[in-house]
C-alpha cells in the first residue's frame, strides 16, 4: 500500500531553513570575535622624555603646547644594543613619541641616529618622496606610502634623522611638527 505525501508548502520550507540557520547564527555569534571598544591607554611621556634628553647623542624633540584632546599613547627610548623588536638589539639610539589626535588618528615623532635609510623606510612604510614642506624655516621631505595611507615628514641632519608620521594629511603632520621643541 503506497503512502501519499502532501505537497511541501512555503511554511515547511521556512521551518526547515530556520532549523538550519538558527544554530549557525548562534555558533557564529559565540565563536566570532565581535568588535569591542578598546579603551586607549594614555601614558605619561615626561619621565622617558627626561631620560632620553639626558642620554641621547642628539637633541630629542617632543611637542609642546598640544591641546588636552591629544592623548600620548606611545613613548619609547632605546639605546643602541637594547632589546627592541623581537628582542633583537636596537641598531640605533631611538626615540618615539606617539599621540592620538582629537579625531583618533595616531601621529608620532621618531628620531634615530644610525642607519637612516632603514629607519625612514620602516617608519614611512616604504614611503616614496612626495615633495617638500617648510616648517619653522626648516625643509622637510614629504613621503607617502605605496597605498597612499601613511604620510610622513622626514628631516635628516648629520647626527639624527627625524620623522613625523601618521595616517593623515600633510597639513596635519606639519601642524604637529611645528609644535616640536627640544625643551
Amino acid at each position: 500500500m503506497a503512502r501519499t505525501r502532501r505537497a511541501a508548502t512555503t511554511g515547511d520550507l521556512i521551518r526547515s531553513l530556520a532549523l538550519i540557520l538558527i544554530p549557525l547564527v548562534v555558533l557564529t555569534v559565540l565563536f566570532t570575535n565581535l568588535p569591542r571598544d578598546h579603551p586607549v591607554t594614555v601614558v605619561d611621556p615626561q619621565p622617558v622624555l627626561a631620560e632620553a634628553r639626558k642620554e641621547a647623542p642628539y637633541a630629542v624633540l617632543a611637542p609642546a603646547s598640544l591641546p588636552e584632546e591629544w592623548r600620548p599613547t606611545t613613548v619609547d627610548w632605546l639605546r643602541t644594543g637594547e632589546p627592541y623588536l623581537n628582542d633583537q638589539p636596537s641598531v640605533r639610539n631611538l626615540w618615539r613619541l606617539g599621540y592620538l589626535n582629537p579625531d583618533g588618528v595616531y601621529i608620532a615623532v621618531i628620531q634615530g641616529d644610525l642607519q637612516p635609510n632603514d629607519l625612514v623606510s620602516t617608519e614611512t612604510r616604504d614611503g616614496e618622496p612626495d615633495g617638500q614642506s617648510t616648517i619653522t624655516g626648516q625643509i622637510w621631505e614629504r613621503r607617502v606610502s605605496p597605498d597612499d595611507r601613511t604620510r610622513a615628514l622626514v628631516r635628516s641632519e648629520s647626527s639624527v634623522t627625524t620623522i613625523v608620521a601618521g595616517d593623515t594629511s600633510y597639513a596635519g603632520l606639519e601642524a604637529f611638527a611645528a609644535t616640536l621643541t627640544t625643551s
